[in-house]
Formats: structure tokens, C-alpha cells, sequence
């Protein structure tokens, strides 16, 4: 028995849209001849620019980072402070003073000292901390250079040139003219040296009797 005759279905195609700027560009694209290779599409943006991704082009170094490897970085100067001290003998003695309320190495024994202020030299320092602490006149002239001492601190790792002076002469008579700073001055024998002596005093005062003319505190190598 013959069935109902089979219609073949066919569905509708549906058709891509094209859209009116990118159909104008395709019809006006040239056919590439045969044997050769169709040139690839390459999108464009809305300005007209090329849009290709590819590697992206690595500016050039500067000359400064090229030559990192051969130039060294420069090393600033190292900075300290400079103490003054100045050594006023009598015979076999030497003057002390007594530090009292300074918040260091009070209740010991020190050369008459200070500290070199900015825009002076270490002449005229040494001459401004004699006339301050002593009331005595000095001149550049008179004071010679006896023993300096670079001491260091392991604990705050500073480091400090101690510079120690001699003067020929002077005018005047020393006594105590920051009594906050200081209890008493007292002339000490050279050979019998007060137990409470600063450190580096103590040893720049035996390097001057030696004829010694610098040394080291607390650095490893120290002399």
C-alpha cells in the first residue's frame, strides 16, 4: 500500500548581515592572482588606524641604565663630628676639669673640650672653647696640634675625631667660667692620673708623652 508521498523539508536559510562599510570595503578589495597568497585581513579602528597585535615594541634604554655595569655609584663623604681639646701643662702637670650636669661622663675627669660649630675652622674653635670654658685669651698662632684621636662608639656606631691642642702661651689665668658644666679645675700630675679620666683623654694624654701623634678608640684594629 502506496503512503502519503514524502515532501522534502527545507528549512530557510538564514543570512548574515552584513554590515554597509564593511561590504563596500570587501566588493572593493582586489582578487588576488592565482598562485599567489590572499593578503591578511588587518582590522582597522574607527580613526582609520591600524589595530594589529604583535609584539610590542620595547622603548630603547637610556644611556644612563646601559651603562649602569660601568659606572660605579658615587660614594658621598663621610661626615663626623670634630671634638677640641686643648692640653695646658704646668711642669709635670696638666689640667683637668671635673664634669658635672652635662648628662655624660658626669662625676669624671676631662681636658678643657668642646665641639667645632659650623663655619669655623678648628683654630678658631679650639680659641672660642678656651676663652668659654677657661676665661683665657689665646691666638691662632699659639696652638699647635699634639694628638687626635678617632674614637668610636660600638653601641651608637658614631664615630668622633678628638683633636687635642697645645698652646704655647696664653694671657690670663684659667678657672671655671661655665660652672654648669663644670665642678672644679684642678692641675693632676702627668704620671698620676685621676681614675675617673675620660677614655680617649687618658690615652691622648700617654700618646702626646710618647710622642705619638694619632690613635684609635674602640674601632677592632684600635692602637
Amino acid at each position: 500500500m502506496l503512503g502519503r508521498p514524502t515532501v522534502p523539508c527545507v528549512l530557510p536559510v538564514r543570512r548574515r548581515r552584513c554590515h554597509p562599510d564593511a561590504l563596500a570595503e570587501a566588493l572593493t578589495e582586489p582578487m588576488p592572482l592565482p598562485g599567489t597568497r590572499p593578503r591578511a585581513h588587518v582590522p582597522r579602528s574607527q580613526n582609520g588606524s591600524s589595530c594589529t597585535r604583535g609584539p610590542a615594541l620595547r622603548p630603547a634604554r637610556s644611556t644612563a641604565r646601559r651603562h649602569r655595569h660601568v659606572e660605579k655609584e658615587k660614594v658621598l663623604p663621610h661626615r663626623s663630628v670634630i671634638g677640641l681639646h686643648l692640653v695646658l701643662v704646668q711642669g709635670d702637670r696638666v689640667l683637668l676639669g671635673l664634669r658635672s650636669d652635662t648628662a655624660w661622663c658626669d662625676g669624671w675627669w676631662h681636658v678643657p673640650a668642646g665641639h667645632l660649630e659650623e663655619g669655623e675652622s678648628f683654630l678658631a674653635g679650639m680659641v672660642r672653647e678656651a676663652r668659654e670654658e677657661l676665661g683665657i685669651a689665646l691666638e691662632e698662632a699659639d696652638l699647635a696640634v699634639a694628638h687626635t684621636v678617632h674614637d668610636y662608639d660600638p653601641k651608637t656606631r658614631e664615630s668622633r675625631l678628638q683633636v687635642f691642642f697645645t698652646a704655647n702661651q696664653y694671657a690670663g689665668r684659667p678657672y671655671v667660667a661655665e660652672p654648669d658644666k663644670c665642678a672644679e679645675l684642678q692641675w693632676w700630675p702627668l704620671s698620676t692620673l685621676p681614675e675617673k679620666l675620660v677614655r680617649y683623654t687618658r690615652q691622648a694624654l700617654i700618646c702626646i708623652q710618647r710622642g705619638q701623634s694619632a690613635s684609635t678608640v674602640g674601632w677592632p684594629d684600635a692602637c
